[in-house]
């Protein structure tokens, strides 16, 4: 069996001394999508999905925030103007943010300062887990702690802005650590029926293409520290010698609540 090698990024490089890398479509790019790592993870871990938005049209820049992967210094206050400064690359066209857990939170965060028409947020984490992570020692990374204490205090995930419709592609938040992140319904990009382009009935929307989850993989520090708690259970081995009626190791379970009292 033959295995293609994918196509390397258009660009790589680093700007303000943050490392990025640059995917481009064949033609023009319809829309283009900044993508967010989370805490401890890096670019990298989100290529296969600048692979995939690239070739749905869309221009993707994927980088390091600082104190991760290639980027270097600490982690700082100046989180969103660093989404900023790498959205700028993209260049004239409809943006969207893309990102996982602690991205997924800056990618809600800095829709706004970019007017962007779509947001997709992926186990969003909430200021708070961020804050307890980081002064727990479990989001092991460089950081400016005090600027980052005052960044979170500033900046938690208000409801009002989760509710408050950015375009027609709306807010996408899954796997929400809170239930005001759940997000908005859209209708994609409100292109009509026989556009040709992403996004016209029988395509895919720019939503549905910044959904797919390929290439996202939250570091499991990061979702030990900003995640509720769980326990692990083993399951009795079969006959068969495997373990449970459905073949795994073992089942993750919320602790149990005690029954009340008759």
């Amino acid at each position: 069996m033959r295995y293609e090698t994918p196509a390397p990024p258009a660009e790589v490089g680093k700007t303000d001394g943050l490392a990025y890398t640059l995917w481009l479509p064949e033609g023009d790019p319809w829309a283009g999508v900044v993508i967010i790592h989370g805490a401890g993870s890096s670019k990298e871990s989100h290529h296969d999905f600048a692979r995939a938005a690239r070739s749905a049209g869309l221009s993707a820049i994927c980088f390091d925030q600082r104190g991760h992967g290639d980027s270097g210094g600490e982690l700082d206050g100046r989180a969103l103007e660093d989404v900023a400064t790498v959205a700028a690359l993209l260049g004239d066209v409809p943006l969207a943010t893309r990102g996982s857990s602690m991205g997924g939170y800056l990618a809600i965060l800095a829709a706004e300062r970019l007017g962007a028409a779509a947001v997709v947020a992926i186990c969003p984490a909430s200021a708070d887990g961020l804050l307890r992570g980081l002064r727990g020692g479990e989001l092991d990374f460089p950081a400016d702690v005090p600027a980052v204490e005052t960044f979170l205090a500033e900046h938690p995930l208000d409801p009002a802005r989760l509710a408050a419709p950015l375009s027609p592609a709306g807010i996408t938040a899954r796997s929400s650590t809170t239930p005001s992140c759940r997000g908005t319904p859209s209708a994609g990009c409100g292109r009509s029926s026989n556009d040709p382009r992403p996004g016209g009935r029988g395509s895919p929307t720019l939503r549905r293409v910044l959904e797919e989850e390929g290439g996202s993989r939250r570091d499991p520090r990061e979702r030990r520290a900003t995640s509720p708690r769980r326990r692990r259970v083993a399951l009795p081995r079969t006959r068969r010698g495997r373990r449970g009626t459905s073949g795994g190791a073992a089942r993750r379970l919320r602790p149990s609540r005690p029954s009340p009292s008759p």
